[in-house]
């Protein structure tokens, strides 16, 4: 059994599919955070089988919550402080994303206009599904690309 030692202020990434931690870590840029960051992969989970954790000493504003639930919304997020679980936060797809996904329609103004912020809304909860604010591209799913 590996011991990680628990973190005293900061907030755990938990319930990650199995194997995608790097990714996550990867995508929201983890690695130029100065603070403390543990990565535990295929740990034993009851509910899951096999899951991902990630540990994080550090505030809460460093992690963009809204792009993480876009990225897997069924990913959970303990607030520790002072040694002590203090909150659980379950992930919810936001109704709309900004420069996190980029149209890929070359009519769309975003492909003319290189200042516009690429805004994405969500209009279908079931399947995931995001449309282009401008032109109404579909797109969806990060998680199955990362």
């Amino acid at each position: 059994m590996i011991n990680v030692d628990q973190i005293n202020n900061g907030f755990v990434l938990d319930h990650i599919q199995a194997g995608r931690s790097m990714a996550i870590y990867n995508y929201l840029n983890l690695e130029k955070l100065d603070c403390q960051i543990a990565i535990i992969k295929n740990a034993r989970s009851k509910k899951m089988g096999r899951k991902d954790i990630i540990k994080v000493e550090g505030p809460l504003d460093i992690v963009d919550f809204d792009v993480l639930g876009f990225i897997d919304h069924n990913i959970t997020v303990d607030i520790i402080e002072n040694g002590i679980l203090v909150e659980k936060r379950e992930l919810r797809l936001p109704q709309k994303i900004t420069n996190v996904l980029h149209c890929r329609n070359p009519r769309c103004i975003t492909s003319v206009e290189q200042e516009l912020e690429h805004v994405f809304v969500l209009t279908d909860r079931k399947n995931a599904m995001y449309s282009c604010m401008y032109c109404e591209e579909k797109q969806g799913k990060l998680w199955e690309k990362l």
